[in-house]
Formats: structure tokens, C-alpha cells, sequence
């Protein structure tokens, strides 16, 4: 997730107010940044790495010169945070200036055709390919939005784009598919961008960009074609009645509420990475003598739920370890035929980085999945595969789980197909069973939602809770557990169900809250046992089932229904949803503040 500003002005510099833009934005990403200009028959471009301000500070992006202009607030996923990476990107003759928010997915085929043609490639980004099919496409064109209509058919991927031309000095054309692209119309000017609170204080008076759908703004107005067809089609203006600490959420309350339900399209965006990554990494792992995984707090429940997937998809053994606990626990184990696959959302975790240091000294393979390209955990690995899932603003870690553990499943897959324990016709598979994930996240969101709201005011009184799960589901209900920990402060216990006899069944009493994450798997038949032990002593069994699983529901004081067909390995991502809205809810119905939660911070970088 990246923030893309511009502007098409009646007077005066585009670029204080481009620069004004994408400090609005800056909560989209904050890794790098750039302004690109057009004025005289020339594109004028500031760039590099650092927050707005320090670049700002050391560039002076405001004396730019031009009434149009385009900006960019870079999250990175593909390339380091460096200069060369930084948007906007140019093309060959430095005329086409590009800012884009998305993911490229098909970037090294586009590049490697692109370079067979003789263009020349300057950084390591995917966005570059872009700028480089618009000049390809201008020589036959006859128009900078026919130009970017053809260049767009042949990416796959998502994308908000916003595109200069040096010699199309009053316009800028852009364009969207699955990222956010809105326009903004004043008498002073028009704008573009990622999200609306960057020109609220300008106008609020807006147009809502579609998928597939291209459009040039100037002075005399916005017209919107279909990036098919290339026909014209009517749009709708809309006025805006939000205040700008709203829409920077996007209307909702808190930043974490945004997040669980930015998770179909994180979810989407994790699963974009080019194939060769996974190439690159399912080997070592498929040939290690010892493989573990190794990370704190959700990241680590994310590591046990893929321990389970790459026993049963991978066919191997892969021990998740507490980062903290890596040097004590299982540091004698480690050397040369070691691979340690290391997860963490900045990649900046000091305990998961102590642990990859140690397992670096011993001659180990270290692999790395994290949100942040350029952090010290991509520099440590010898293989990363970045979740893309965008900032993640709440300090509890909502859409971070489902994007890693996507990410840990594409790959569990690909080592099974490696070893033999998948068919590629069940690789195949199960690779188009991940891709529709996505939507039963977004179904999933669309009808608990008021379900766990009724939920949340009926248990958030409770002083204590159980997690309960069988086979991956306990790492679901870990998670579950840690949420409603972190944000609600309710002491909470987990539990691998068939554990529960063992200690906490000696807490439960009349109406405690005992939560079983019990999908229609290999596991529900003993499940259903460890839930009638709760009922026998009157716990209240709230239960996660399958739609249609009426002997669970039966035996439940109250249940959510997830949708029918998840794969087993897959749970995890559709069945922690609810237990994220539900430590959401409680939080508020308490009076807390759940993107604010005390004594936690967003990146421990301390041990």
C-alpha cells in the first residue's frame, strides 16, 4: 500500500501542493518519496528515501516547476527503500512520469520482453515496467490515455496509477484496478488520489474510480473510458461528508477495524509475489536436515500454523520456535544443514534478529518473510518473500497473520511439490483453492460482523476466556487469545483442546466463556468430545463451525458459521477473522482504545 497524489491547476505550482497531498498520505507508506513535475516540454522529477519531511528538507520538492504535477509515498514491495527505487519512475526518454500503489505480478516477464526491445532499466521496481509499456505504446497511440490503456491491458496485478507526459502539459491520466484511485473537483483545479482525506481541505466534491476503468483530468473537466473497450462511460460526483480524521480511516472508528477489513485485499496482494521467490526457497527447506521457524507474537503464531502445513502439504518437519527462546531451546541443533525461516512484520524484531544473527554464525540457511523491504531481516536472509500487506497503523496485528500465513501456505505447497508429497495436479489445486481465500475473507467480514457485535456486548464483562483448538485450529485459537490480551487486557488462557483436562478444566465453572475453533476437519470428532466436557461443567461454549454443522451448534451457547469448502490447512485465514472482530468489539464495549493498547508497541526492537 502506497499513497499517490495529483494535480491539474488553474495557477501557481503544483508541487507545494502535491508535497501538501502526500503528507496527508503518509500513513500509506513512508519509506521513500517523490514529486515529478511537467513545464516547458520537460518532466522534472525530486525523489529519494526517507520520510516526506526529511527528504523535503534535503530536496526542497517545492520548487518544482509546473502547474501539474504527481507524487508518491512508497511502501516497498518489490526493491529496497534506495533512491533508484523511489517513485516516480521514468521511461527511456525521461517524457513519461509514473507514481503507482499496487503490485506488478507479472513484472519479469513485462521487463524481460521490454528489454529484448532495448529500453534500459534503472531500478529494481516493478512500476518501472509501466512507464516503460506507455512509451512503447506512445509511438502508435495517438493519445497519452490511449497510451496508458493498451500499456495497462498488459499487466496483471493490481494498480492505482497517476501518469505525466512531457508533452501533454495540461493533463494527467489515471487509472485503477483492486487499489484505491478517487478525483477531486474544484474550481482551483483537479485532483487524484489514493485516499480522500489528501484534498478534503480542498474540495468535497469527488469521483469515485472504478476497476477497469481509465481517466484523464484537465481543466475542462474529468472524462472516464473503459480500459477494455475504450469507450466513454458516465460517472457519478459525489459530495463528501466526512471529516478528515474519518476518512484518513476510511469511516471507520479505529485503524484496526480498517485493517481486519483490508484483510481480503492483503490477502490478495500476499499472494501476488512472483513465483520465483518461491522457487528460490522451497529447495532449501525441502533439503534441510533441520528446518525451523522462528518469530514473536502473532508472527509466531503464524509460524505454527505453517509447521502444520509443511507436515502435511510440505512433507516435512519444521519446529516453530519463540524468537527468544531460539539460542536456549534449540541453539545446540544448529549448523551448516540448518535452515531457519524467520518472520516478522518490520523485519526489525530484536529478538527474531538475534535469533537469525546466531543461526548466520553457525553457518545456517536463514530465510526470511517480512512487510518491510530493506528491513535488517531482508539484509540477513539469503532468500525473502515480502506478505505486502501495506502499514498496518493498529498495534495489534490484524491483516500481518493473514498475509504471512498466506504467503507460509503458497509455500508449504510448493515444497510439497517439491519432495513429492503434492501431485502437481493437488498443487494445482490447492493453488486455486488459496487464490479464492481472498473472497471467503471478504464473505466472512459481510455476515459475522453484527453477528460478533452481539457477541462482544454479551461476554465483555467476563474476566477470563479459553481458546480451544484441535490440529492447526490451535494456532487459530492462540491468536484468538492474544488479540483479546492485547487490546481488551482480559486475562485469557489457549489451549491444544485435547490439553484442556490438563489444568484449566479445574478454572471452569457456570458461564465462563470457553471459545472452540471447531471447522469441519480431521479433527472435529475429538473436538466435539473436549466441547461436551465444557458443557458438563456449564462453561459457556462459544463455537466456531462450518455452515450447516448442527451437532456443534446444538451442543453451543453460541456459534458463528464460516463458509462451507475451506481446505483444512486453510482455516486459519478465514477462522480468525471473528475472534479479531470479537477482541475488537470487547475492547469498545470496555472503553478502550484498541489501536492504542497500553505498554505495547507496534515493533519491539528491544530484548
Amino acid at each position: 500500500m502506497c499513497g499517490i497524489f495529483g494535480c491539474v491547476l488553474n495557477e501557481g505550482d503544483a508541487a507545494p501542493l502535491v508535497r501538501e497531498g502526500l503528507k496527508r498520505l503518509e500513513y500509506r507508506g513512508y519509506d521513500s518519496v517523490g514529486v515529478a513535475t511537467v513545464w516547458d516540454g520537460k518532466v522534472f522529477v525530486k525523489k529519494d528515501v526517507g520520510k516526506l519531511d526529511e527528504v523535503h528538507a534535503k530536496l526542497n520538492l517545492d520548487d518544482l516547476p509546473g502547474c501539474v504535477g504527481i507524487g508518491h509515498t512508497r511502501w516497498a514491495t518489490h526493491g529496497a527503500p534506495e533512491q533508484v527505487n523511489a517513485h516516480p519512475h521514468t521511461d527511456c526518454t525521461g517524457e513519461v512520469a509514473v507514481v503507482h500503489n499496487g503490485i506488478v505480478e507479472n513484472f519479469v516477464e513485462l521487463k524481460r520482453m521490454l528489454e529484448q526491445k532495448r529500453h534500459v532499466f534503472r531500478s529494481r521496481c516493478d512500476t518501472e515496467v509501466i512507464a516503460h509499456l506507455i512509451e512503447d505504446e506512445l509511438k502508435k497511440a495517438g493519445s497519452l490515455i490511449e497510451a496508458v490503456r493498451r500499456a495497462l491491458r498488459e499487466v496483471k496485478g493490481s494498480y492505482a496509477i497517476a501518469v505525466v507526459h512531457a508533452k501533454h502539459p495540461d493533463r494527467i491520466v489515471c487509472a485503477r484496478l483492486e487499489s484505491p484511485l478517487v478525483i477531486g473537483l474544484s474550481s482551483r483545479g483537479m485532483y487524484c488520489s489514493s485516499d480522500i482525506p489528501s484534498f478534503l481541505h480542498l474540495t468535497r466534491r469527488a469521483v469515485f474510480l472504478q476497476d477497469y476503468q481509465v481517466a484523464e483530468i484537465s481543466l475542462n473537466g474529468v472524462r472516464v473510458y473503459d480500459l477494455i473497450t475504450g469507450k466513454e462511460i458516465p460517472y457519478e460526483v459525489q459530495q463528501l461528508d466526512l471529516s478528515e480524521e474519518a476518512a484518513e480511516k476510511s469511516g471507520y472508528p479505529h485503524f484496526m477495524l480498517k485493517e481486519i477489513f483490508e484483510q481480503p485485499q492483503a490477502m490478495k496482494n500476499a499472494l501476488r509475489t512472483h513465483e520465483l521467490y518461491y522457487d528460490l526457497m522451497a529447495p532449501a527447506l525441502a533439503n534441510a536436515k533441520r528446518v525451523f521457524l522462528t518469530a514473536c507474537g502473532t508472527s509466531y503464531h503464524a509460524c505454527v500454523a505453517a509447521s502444520y502445513a509443511l507436515s502435511e502439504l510440505g512433507g516435512i518437519t519444521a519446529q516453530p520456535v519463540i524468537a527468544s527462546e531460539f539460542i536456549n531451546y534449540v541453539g545446540p541443533a544448529v549448523d551448516e544443514e540448518t535452515v531457519v525461516l524467520a518472520v516478522s512484520q518490520s523485519g526489525e524484531t530484536a529478538d527474531t534478529l538475534s535469533a537469525v544473527r546466531f543461526a548466520r554464525s553457525k553457518g545456517a540457511t536463514v530465510l526470511g518473510v517480512t512487510n518491510v523491504m530493506g528491513s535488517s531481516l531482508t539484509r540477513l536472509s539469503t532468500v525473502y518473500i515480502g506478505q505486502n500487506s501495506g502499514p498496518e497503523i493498529g498495534v495489534a496485528a490484524t491483516k500481518t497473520f493473514t498475509a504471512q500465513l498466506t504467503v507460509l501456505l503458497r509455500l508449504a505447497m510448493k515444497v510439497g511439490l517439491r519432495t513429492g508429497t503434492l501431485s502437481q495436479e493437488s498443487y494445482e489445486g490447492l493453488s486455486e483453492r488459496l487464490l479464492a481465500m481472498p473472497d471467503y475473507a471478504a464473505k466472512v467480514l459481510e455476515t459475522v460482523d453484527e453477528r460478533v457485535k452481539l457477541l462482544a456486548s454479551k461476554y465483555a464483562d467476563r474476566q477470563s476466556f479459553c481458546f480451544l483448538g484441535r490440529g492447526i485450529s490451535s494456532a487459530t485459537a492462540m491468536e484468538g487469545r492474544l488479540k483479546l490480551l492485547e487490546i481488551a487486557y482480559i486475562p485469557c488462557l489457549a489451549y491444544p483442546a485435547g490439553e484442556s483436562k490438563h489444568g484449566f478444566i479445574a478454572v471452569v465453572e457456570k458461564g465462563y466463556p470457553t471459545v472452540f475453533v471447531a471447522p469441519n476437519d480431521s479433527t472435529r470428532t475429538k473436538i466435539i468430545g473436549n466441547i461436551m466436557e465444557m458443557k458438563a461443567r456449564e462453561a459457556s461454549v462459544i463455537s466456531l463451525i462450518e455452515e450447516g454443522d448442527r451437532e456443534i451448534a446444538e451442543f453451543s451457547d453460541d456459534y458463528l458459521e464460516m463458509p462451507k469448502g475451506i481446505p483444512e490447512m486453510f482455516t486459519p485465514l478465514i477462522y480468525v477473522i471473528p475472534l479479531q472482530l470479537l477482541a475488537y468489539y470487547i475492547s469498545v464495549y470496555r472503553g478502550y482504545d484498541p489501536d492504542k493498547p497500553r505498554n505495547l508497541a507496534k515493533s519491539v526492537t528491544v530484548q
